[in-house]
């Protein structure tokens, strides 16, 4: 089932387009995600972010109006080398921290040259783990809820420190490349984001 980020300015656009291509939707409220099913039998179903669950009216404006973000919440994103974290009150980015560390790429040596070459390697991830550990503790401290994405090992080294296990984990995940600025705002921007799954019938 394809799945696309929709964000709210586009929402009434988005199920604009369904119609036309479908037909008129028939809505209803199915385990917290809005459901639309067209006259050919394609179906889409929306989720707000977050996590959160919808209970309103079967209506796509009223999904829209529940499309608010957490008054605090936070973005960490990790992979080897480099991460990215933000600090929101609502759509507003209140702090922020983007770092890289090297970690060397992989050896084609053998023997004991490539055992040293692993170790290396090891000891610096873990050290960039650590750095990105301690501006996540001091940026988001008392954020109830974070959004992660990067590399999922990674991330969940960094959540295991013992100042980051308050933290709750919401939403999706983004499989992120390197954490850059760029990558760091698009993140931000696609948390905030209808997450929608659709069947077009065949």
């Amino acid at each position: 089932m394809p799945e696309v980020l929709v964000p709210a300015a586009r929402w009434p656009r988005w199920v604009e387009n369904f119609e036309a291509a479908h037909g008129p939707a028939a809505l209803a409220v199915v385990d917290g995600a809005l459901v639309g099913t067209a006259p050919d039998g394609s179906r889409f179903a929306a989720r707000l972010p977050f996590s959160a669950s919808y209970d309103g009216p079967a209506r796509a404006d009223a999904l829209l109006a529940d499309l608010t973000p957490p008054p605090e919440w936070g973005v960490l994103l990790v992979r080897k080398g480099g991460f990215a974290i933000a600090r929101l009150a609502g759509t507003e980015v209140t702090a922020s921290k983007v770092g890289q560390r090297h970690v060397q790429g992989r050896t084609k040596a053998g023997g004991q040259s490539q055992q040293r070459f692993a170790r290396r390697r090891a000891n610096q991830a873990r050290q960039a783990y650590e750095a990105a550990a301690e501006h996540a503790a001091r940026l988001l401290e008392g954020v109830p809820l974070v959004v992660t994405g990067g590399d999922r090992s990674a991330v969940a080294e960094v959540l295991d420190d013992p100042r980051l296990r308050g933290l709750s984990v919401c939403g999706r995940f983004f499989a992120v490349p390197d954490p850059r600025r760029a990558q760091l705002d698009q993140t931000i921007a696609d948390a905030q984001s209808l997450v929608v799954d659709v069947v077009n019938a065949g």
